[in-house]
């Protein structure tokens, strides 16, 4: 199974914690964990090694050449990083054809197959909306988001590499940015959702991208969505946001799946 990451030093932890939770829930899989970066070094790729001394994982590293980027339009707010994970498919090697992307402030509590697996036909992407049709709607005036197209959350994105290698085409995403960029919020999810917004395959987010947020949105009330049910249920819980389980003050119930992975002693 072919994972992508994207990140700096500040998240080496979560990362590790986060491949831990993979490694647990998939004890007979392999992974191929590109982890797209500018400025890790040696030893910080040493320190994950070490933390997970499993032979069912290998780093890889790969440093995004910034010089690919010159015309992308950058500014404090939107660095040459908020590119990488749009633009993956230009720096991963030939041989990928699909990769799953996962933000490091993630736990993978149940298996994944069925959703790596997606056939994704003439879709870009596969990935969760955590906003309901009110919201959708709004996004979609601000950005000029094509109809019915979903707003979609980035941190969970499988993605056609094949089909974006061929098709992708970075002018278009930089004219877009340059156009836009004062109506921009969250950078890089505003600018896949209003791209390629028809080429985006909805996932069940309480499934597959679970949050804090999400288990109070009406419509998880109106369901049933309990901690019971996500037990049961959710592969992916996502800590998006500032309200992340290992800092101070974390409110919610879902940071045990974090604390569980910490402590666990299951072989990896």
């Amino acid at each position: 199974m072919n994972i992508l990451v994207t990140l700096d030093k500040g998240y080496l932890h979560a990362l590790c914690v986060m491949l831990k939770s993979l490694l647990i829930s998939h004890p007979d899989v392999h992974f191929n964990i590109y982890v797209l970066n500018s400025s890790l070094t040696d030893e910080d790729f040493e320190t994950v090694k070490l933390s997970l001394p499993s032979g069912r994982l290998t780093l890889h590293d790969i440093k995004a050449d910034d010089s690919l980027l010159a015309d992308a339009p950058v500014t404090d707010r939107y660095p040459k990083e908020m590119y990488y994970r749009i633009f993956a498919a230009l720096f991963l090697p030939e041989d990928v054809d699909r990769v799953l992307y996962l933000d490091p402030d993630i736990v993978v509590i149940r298996r994944l197959d069925r959703l790596y697996n997606i056939e994704l036909g003439d879709c870009y992407f596969a990935a969760a909306s955590h906003v309901g049709r009110f919201l959708t709607n709004i996004n979609a005036i601000r950005l000029q988001m094509e109809d019915d197209a979903p707003y979609i959350n980035s941190g969970v994105m499988l993605m056609n590499i094949a089909l974006l290698r061929q098709e992708q085409d970075f002018d278009a995403v930089y004219e877009y940015i340059k156009q836009n960029r004062r109506l921009l919020l969250l950078p890089d999810q505003d600018v896949i959702s209003a791209i390629y917004g028809n080429r985006i395959m909805g996932i069940n987010p309480f499934i597959y991208n679970m949050g804090e947020k999400l288990m109070l949105h009406p419509v998880a009330i109106r369901n049933g969505i309990t901690p019971g049910w996500v037990d049961e249920n959710s592969a992916i819980i996502h800590y998006y946001g500032k309200n992340k389980p290992w800092k101070d003050h974390y409110i919610g119930v879902l940071d045990k799946y974090y604390n569980d992975t910490v402590n666990a002693n299951t072989p990896i």
